[in-house]
């Protein structure tokens, strides 16, 4: 198998992933839309409390780290930049 084969596969399944979280989020949005807060909030505040703790228990590098919250910073920058288009 070359390289190629090998890029091509790994670009499909990341492909397939997004397609498959996207519909996720569209569900997770329709459950949110026909439910009061009071009964999908504390769902949702579990499941980032859980996200949280695994997080903590990784033991990630330093530089991961940072890593992480430079793309988070750039998202927060850049959604805001959209949100000021957009006024």
């Amino acid at each position: 198998m070359t390289d190629s084969n090998v890029r091509d596969r790994l670009d499909a399944k990341h492909e397939n992933d997004r397609e498959q979280r996207i519909e996720a989020i569209k569900r997770w949005v329709a459950y949110i839309e026909s439910e009061p807060p009071e009964v999908w909030g504390p769902q949702q505040n579990a499941i980032v409390d859980d996200q949280l703790d695994a997080a903590q228990n990784a033991h990630t590098s330093a530089a991961h780290q940072q890593r992480v919250r430079d793309v988070a910073a750039a998202i927060i920058e850049e959604r805001d930049a959209e949100g000021d288009r957009s006024e």
